[in-house]
């Protein structure tokens, strides 16, 4: 077939350990190939980010919000272990996190369903989405140890000098404080892509917050989603027979367990980073859930929603051949190129991630899986495979598919 050609650049992001090896296999076997790939590249390595003092970290942030596309591989967020092994200079931020800080807006996370696996909670009938707002709270925190006694305090001064002071605790020994924020930007922000994305689906939209401990805090949430609701929304979703409703978050995970699904959860950012990695898990693996992050001035941040396969890595440098699971990152590469397919009305390109994404779930339903799904895979005697061959098995049902 003649190569696809794509109008404009995407940004790329390259990332770490395994996940730097399946992003190299991926391009080559499955997307070079078929497409001129245009893309802006930054080399978000750990090493790389050391090297500029996580400069390309922003610099790529910044070049989403110029092309509006990215797509990123999966990352490491370094602690004392990593700044020790890899001789860091610093223990640098969540490259996410800054990215998501960049662009703003909110992450979606769903399911990518199978029939050959059953989710484990067995009244899953359908795909429960996670809209995490991607802004602030922990993620943005200021933290540090308290050495000895002492009084802890929140001290808010306005631009008219004016203060507010309030005891947080006083300390009669060693130990440790937090301080986080969130404003009415992000927050109103995060409100309308979840309003805006359950009418696109059609789909009910859950609310759960912890207003009842946070009285200030959640409650600035939870109001802030009723008044835009009330006033924006709740017409347009009587008419598409969906609805909106809020719930405490201990409540809600109460509720989805017993749930069938089919509907959109909107978590905060910590409560979102968390659920999303269980209910991907329950609905088979963290290597099959799509993420993207969508920002009120209509950029689109795709990436995988796993880490960087860190046991694989470790083990592929001792000369064992690569056994993760390429699916998440694939899909990651799939959503980016369909996204630029239709803001540059390039029906080719948005043909060929649909037709990418129906040869890996085609290899997968007839069997051909990796090590990671086997005891979830209802199969009898699937076909185990590394990482190469399952590419192999994708790219065969591709070529059939395009060709």
């Amino acid at each position: 077939m003649e190569k696809i050609v794509m109008n404009n650049p995407i940004v790329e992001m390259d990332g770490d350990e395994m996940t730097r090896i399946l992003w190299a296999m991926i391009k080559k076997e499955l997307l070079e190939p078929y497409i001129e790939l245009n893309t802006e590249y930054y080399d978000l390595g750990l090493p790389y980010r050391d090297e500029t003092e996580d400069r390309v970290t922003v610099e790529a942030g910044e070049a989403i919000r110029r092309l509006r596309v990215g797509v990123k591989c999966a990352t490491i967020t370094p602690n004392d272990q990593r700044v020790e092994e890899y001789k860091l200079k610093k223990m640098w931020n969540s490259p996410n996190a800054t990215i998501r800080a960049i662009l703003d807006g909110t992450v979606f996370r769903a399911p990518i369903i199978l029939d050959c696996i059953k989710p484990a909670v067995r009244s899953w009938k359908k795909p429960i989405v996670i809209a995490r707002h991607a802004y602030g709270d922990i993620y943005k925190a200021l933290e540090f140890e308290v050495h000895g006694p002492g009084r802890a305090e929140l001290l808010f001064t306005g631009k008219d000098g004016a203060e507010r002071r309030e005891t947080v605790y006083e300390f009669d020994c060693p130990g440790v404080l937090m301080a986080m924020h969130n404003h009415e930007k992000s927050v109103r922000s995060f409100a309308h892509a979840c309003f805006r994305f359950a009418l696109d689906q059609k789909q009910d939209l859950w609310f759960g917050a912890k207003d009842t401990i946070l009285k200030t805090y959640d409650q600035y949430f939870k109001n802030t989603f009723t008044e835009i609701f009330e006033s924006e929304y709740a017409t347009a979703f009587k008419d598409a027979g969906i609805e909106y409703f809020y719930t405490l978050i201990d409540d809600a995970c109460a509720r989805v367990v017993r749930s069938e699904g089919g509907f959109i959860w909107a978590c905060k950012n910590y409560d979102g980073d968390v659920m999303s990695d269980l209910v991907s898990t329950a609905f088979g693996s963290l290597a099959l859930m799509t993420s993207v992050l969508v920002s009120p001035d209509g950029c689109f941040f795709y990436e995988a929603a796993h880490g960087t396969v860190t046991r694989h890595y470790y083990r592929y440098l001792e000369g064992g051949e690569a056994t993760a699971n390429p699916i998440a990152t694939i899909f990651a590469w799939t959503g980016a190129l369909r996204k630029s397919g239709e803001m540059d009305g390039n029906g080719r390109l948005t043909q060929f991630a649909d037709a990418l994404e129906a040869a890996c779930l085609g290899a997968m339903e007839s069997g051909t899986i990796t090590n990671d799904l086997k005891s979830l895979c209802e199969i009898t005697e699937p076909n185990v495979v590394n990482t190469a061959d399952f590419l192999a098995a994708i790219k065969n049902n591709l070529d059939k598919a395009v060709i």
